[in-house]
């Protein structure tokens, strides 16, 4: 699983880091992301509605999202 490091930055860099990662992976595949903003959760629970992945929550400051 590929990793991406977003701590330290704000919204909307991760969902931007989150994006680009996802862009360079085949349908299945998951990356974790990894980010410290409180407003990732909504903004990515969001950004994958509207770009048909899945994104959950694994813990306060990792995100799991998988492209369809």
């Amino acid at each position: 699983m590929k990793e991406v490091d977003s701590r330290g930055k704000r919204c909307p860099a991760p969902i931007i880091d989150c994006a680009a990662a996802i862009a360079s992976v085949e349908s299945g595949v998951s990356i974790l992301l990894l980010s410290d903003d409180p407003a990732t959760l909504p903004d990515l629970l969001a950004w994958a509605r509207m770009t048909n992945n899945s994104a959950i929550k694994i813990s306060e400051e990792s995100f799991q999202i998988t492209k369809k």
